[in-house]
């Protein structure tokens, strides 16, 4: 790893980090012990320039730095990691292959998939163990309570990211943190046109779940 590529992931680690530990808000009320926090649209930014591999290594610093700074244990981490590199590493492994506005939605679209379906196994075997409930408990949550969380949390960070990443990518090519010239500025609009619609429908969907609309 060469020194830019070492710098750079450590200012986007840094971005996640402070992420997590400053926007970090219950979405729906059915399981309002699960948090909404956006740093996973800074892994992906970080998969898309460098990689999935460096999902997964972004992925492990700022779980393990997260319990530092907050409360955490063995458990955090590994649904930490666990889901990031679902959603993040999924997203970065399709564009890698695939470098268009068309690979990026796509592989946004299977992140949010595979990570919904594997938070549901994993908070159906790790739940009742943190937060000391009975499995049935957990159970009668799946549909009304994580299933949606999932499907909001990871759809937002989603629709986030075809937002941000332009932006931040521009801003590390500014200071030359990282190579390669824009792309497309009507691909790029598109982009930021789609991102902007999922975040307002969903945050259309969290306000109605609220009784705020």
């Amino acid at each position: 790893m060469t020194t830019k590529k070492m710098t750079t992931v450590g200012i986007l680690c840094g971005m996640a980090l402070v992420l997590a530990l400053t926007l970090y808000i219950p979405i729906v009320p059915a399981v309002s012990f699960l948090k909404y926090e956006p740093k996973d649209v800074v892994m992906v930014v970080g998969g898309f320039i460098y990689g999935p591999m460096t999902v997964v290594l972004m992925s492990v610093i700022v779980s393990i730095l997260e319990i530092f700074f907050r409360a955490g244990n063995l458990l955090d981490v590994i649904m930490n990691v666990i889901s990031t590199v679902a959603f993040a590493g999924t997203a970065a492994l399709i564009y890698q292959k695939k470098r268009t506005k068309n690979g990026a939605v796509l592989g946004l679209t299977l992140g949010v998939v595979l990570t919904v379906i594997l938070m549901m196994i994993w908070n159906y075997i790790v739940t009742p163990i943190y937060y000391q409930m009975p499995r049935e408990a957990v159970v009668a949550l799946m549909i009304p309570g994580l299933l949606p969380f999932n499907l909001i949390k990871y759809g937002m960070n989603a629709g986030i990211t075809l937002v941000m990443y332009k932006p931040i990518v521009n801003v590390l090519r500014r200071f030359k943190m990282v190579e390669g010239g824009s792309g497309k500025k009507d691909t790029q609009k598109g982009m930021v046109l789609l991102g902007l619609f999922v975040v307002l429908t969903l945050v259309c969907v969290i306000l109605a779940m609220q009784g705020l609309i």
